[in-house]
């Protein structure tokens, strides 16, 4: 087990490697002045400093056509983005989450539970295309 100064420095590594900053944002219920109710976009953290990380990785596929004797290889390529960031605040599943990040700024959405340690958090991203 680690003492808990060798964590404080740990985890100051790790924070030392965040070149970017993220907002959090919320699809939340909102009471207006008239008092009807709507959902609107709620930043609830800003300028968080964090750091996206990406790995690709390729996966072949092999079908053979029965009419024809030839068999098609075809590869795809994806792409996984982590976020790496703190593990003192909470990020709901599904919310949107803007980073800036070597000068640019892409909108994505947390896909699932963050696996958390002592020295950080890692949240697998896609990209935003709309709240559900």
């Amino acid at each position: 087990m680690l003492s808990k100064a060798k964590v404080v420095r740990a985890r100051k590594a790790v924070e030392s490697l965040y070149n970017g900053v993220c907002d959090v944002i919320e699809y939340k219920k909102v009471t207006k002045a008239n008092k009807s109710t709507c959902f609107e976009e709620v930043t609830v953290l800003s300028k968080q400093p964090c750091r996206l990380s990406y790995k690709a990785s390729t996966s072949m596929s092999l079908s053979i056509k029965s009419t024809q004797e030839n068999e098609n290889l075809s590869s795809t390529m994806e792409q996984m983005i982590k976020l790496f960031i703190s593990p003192d605040i909470e990020i709901k599943a599904g919310s949107k989450i803007v980073v800036t990040q070597n000068g640019k700024t892409v909108a994505y959405k947390g896909s699932g539970q963050p696996a958390i340690y002592k020295t950080h958090q890692e949240i697998t991203l896609d990209l935003f295309e709309g709240w559900a």
